[in-house]
């Protein structure tokens, strides 16, 4: 009793590893410290599960704040442009009509620059809370090509290669799962010299399915390519934000990966360069497949 008397104080002391050494089932009294050290197991176990999820919850704080902040500071830029040229044209375009169609282009394009971006904070945000996607049989290789042709139509003196297997289902929301190949698409025409060659490889590796964008421009150090996938990360710094992107296309393609039980990485693509990898689960076998659509 004494044994229990002391451990019981060094517990009250914060000390919750500490437990009864007396415990056996051939008496009473270590009867009472095997059923003491159980309930103890339990409340350490209860005590770092509410360490965990507290520390969890100041974590998932601080990166909202974060988000937060830096959603603002983006939205300031474009902000900040449309109420300038709107000035402008208060103060002199008035007099000179022949400024109105520039001023009011620029507005256009600042506005679109946040309809964008709000765009992909509205869809972040949904995609953090969890709320389900479409999910149907999607053939991966069929929308690479799709985003492969208009990659090429938008920039057409850039070598574009794609590398398919025939087929490759995979369950999910097609419109996001093209996104994923347009980001990383968009991704190499702004990081990336004009005419730099990107290869698209579409195929499986053990068991799921993967999608790869092969760049060979300047590449990533290791400090950019442990943060690219981060909200609002720039690799280049000094890029303007009005052809720079906004920061979000790889946070876009790693939060879709991840909303279809996915995941993504980025490697030095050899000889020089990088490459995104996309890995997503294959469709079951048991899963019914959509007819197939004749061709006249």
């Amino acid at each position: 009793l004494d044994d229990i008397s002391d451990t019981a104080a060094e517990i009250a002391a914060g000390d919750l590893s500490q437990r009864v050494s007396r415990a056996d089932d051939r008496t009473e009294v270590g009867r009472l410290g095997t059923s003491l050290n159980t309930m103890l197991g339990q409340i350490e176990t209860a005590f770092d599960e509410r360490q965990e999820s507290e520390r969890a919850l100041r974590e998932s704080e601080a990166r909202l704040r974060r988000f937060v902040a830096d959603a603002s500071h983006e939205l300031r830029t474009p902000l900040a442009a449309v109420q300038a040229y709107a000035e402008l044209f208060e103060r002199g375009a008035k007099s000179h009509p022949e400024d109105l169609p520039r001023l009011m282009s620029n507005i256009h394009k600042e506005s679109a620059r946040m309809a964008v971006l709000v765009d992909d904070l509205l869809l972040l945000t949904r995609l953090d809370q969890g709320r389900p996607l479409d999910e149907s049989p999607v053939d991966l290789a069929a929308i690479a090509a799709d985003a492969v042709e208009a990659a090429r139509a938008v920039d057409p003196d850039r070598p574009l290669a794609l590398e398919s297997v025939a087929s490759v289902e995979v369950p999910g929301d097609r419109v996001r799962l093209r996104q994923i190949v347009d980001n990383l698409l968009a991704n190499t025409r702004i990081h990336t010299p004009p005419g730099t060659p990107v290869e698209v490889e579409v195929g499986t590796e053990d068991g799921v399915a993967v999608l790869r964008v092969v760049d060979h421009g300047p590449g990533l150090e290791p400090e950019q390519a442990a943060a690219v996938f981060e909200r609002f990360y720039r690799a280049d710094p000094s890029r303007a934000r009005s052809d720079g992107g906004t920061g979000l296309g790889l946070s876009i393609v790693a939060a879709i990966a991840a909303a279809h039980k996915g995941t993504v990485a980025v490697r030095p693509t050899p000889g020089g360069g990088a490459t995104f990898a996309v890995w997503l689960p294959l469709l079951p076998e048991d899963v019914e497949r959509p007819p197939a659509t004749a061709t006249l």
